[in-house]
């Protein structure tokens, strides 16, 4: 389906955003909304036909990337279900003849490794609301897909199909050299904050301009350092850190700079993007209800959030042939609803291309529509 997409001239800023009856000032609620018709793509609408040809004038290397991690990347405890992976063979296990024949059965959360939260994925709060005010059931959102949302009012990852997909330029804030270049020591596994003006620092230090529509990339080392581990390593390394993980500061004021800064979409190789464990009003390590900019971001901007994203090649490679920006696309799974795994990109002045060319889900039909479903196959191409 071919979409009428809008031009975006003059966002306006945090500050000057319409106020929204019942919600913090910045809500963008009804900003993206056309012929009275409630959107469902947040930012991504900043992906126009204008931004995305400029974004393909940065494809000229011919280099690709991955950005995914294997499925059984995270090994530590989580109470979520761990991945389960089964080949089966159609000799012995379907009796469908003596063909040689295997198939791949994954069962998986989708927040087990690279994926993208959507804007079902965590709510606002104190409205009990997600996205543009949307409420939902669990029930709802197990119905067969044809379904769940026969009026696609869901602000669910299978509706960036309905658009084309992501695409747009991608630029990589590389924090982990930066602060390696400036003497800046840190454990990935512990409350060690980015700020906003640590961001502005990076971009500066490598010479990069942030321009509207941009996906933004942030490396800060969590991702690499885990990955080797086992499952007991992995458990030892968080606990040492007191389960605390780097990440962006969670703040009102973070918010408004990178609405300010109007970016299509953010991604990092952070456990949650945002600092971990995030504070309560009394400044003390709270749960997950209080994660800021999961609310802003997610519920209140319609900016997707990107976790678990594999950079230190792409790092690697940017730094050595002098890149600051990139073509990058992606493409959830059709019925990836609330999160997608992307794992390719390109640094630099390359193209990242991110297609779910490959899902190895066959053991049911996936149903992820609030967080993040994941796709071991996104394909990532520089050129």
């Amino acid at each position: 389906m071919l979409l009428k997409m809008a031009q975006y001239n003059n966002i306006p800023d945090f500050d000057s955003l319409p106020p929204v009856a019942g919600m913090p000032q910045g809500c963008a609620w009804g900003f993206f909304d056309k012929d009275g018709k409630k959107d469902v793509y947040g930012c991504l609408n900043l992906l126009t036909p204008d931004v995305v040809k400029e974004a393909y004038k940065e494809a000229r290397d011919g280099v690709s990337f991955s950005l995914n991690y294997p499925m059984d990347f995270i090994r530590m405890y989580s109470p979520r279900q761990p991945t389960e992976h089964k080949v089966i063979t159609w000799r012995e296990d379907l009796k469908m003849g003596d063909a040689l024949v295997l198939d791949d059965a994954v069962s998986f959360n989708t927040q087990s490794s690279t994926q993208w939260d959507s804007l079902l994925h965590f709510g606002h709060q104190a409205s009990d609301c997600f996205y543009h005010g949307t409420k939902v059931t669990k029930e709802q959102l197990m119905r067969d897909s044809r379904t769940y949302d026969p009026e696609k009012t869901l602000p669910t990852l299978d509706h960036w199909h309905d658009r084309g997909g992501l695409v747009g330029r991608g630029i990589l804030l590389d924090y982990r050299a930066y602060a390696q270049a400036k003497g800046i020591e840190y454990t990935p596994f512990s409350r060690h904050v980015i700020t906003t003006a640590d961001l502005e620092a990076v971009a500066a230090h490598q010479g990069t301009e942030f321009r509207q529509g941009d996906i933004l990339f942030v490396r800060s080392g969590f991702d690499e350092d885990l990955a080797p581990l086992d499952g007991e390593q992995q458990n030892e390394k968080m606990t040492q850190g007191g389960w605390g993980a780097i990440g962006i500061e969670g703040t009102e004021a973070t918010a408004k700079w990178f609405w300010n800064k109007h970016f299509s979409a953010v991604a990092g190789d952070m456990l949650g993007f945002e600092v971990y464990p995030p504070v309560n009003s009394e400044g003390k390590p709270d749960q997950g209800a209080h994660l800021v900019l999961h609310q802003w971001f997610l519920a209140m901007f319609g900016l997707p959030i990107g976790e678990h994203f594999k950079l230190n090649e792409l790092a690697e490679y940017c730094a050595k042939a002098g890149r600051v920006a990139s073509q990058c696309t992606c493409t959830d799974p059709r019925d990836a609803l609330t999160e997608v795994e992307p794992s390719g990109t390109h640094s630099g002045d390359a193209l990242f291309r991110i297609t779910a060319a490959e899902r190895l889900q066959r053991g049911r039909r996936p149903k992820h529509r609030l967080g993040g479903v994941r796709s071991t196959a996104f394909d990532a191409y520089a050129s």
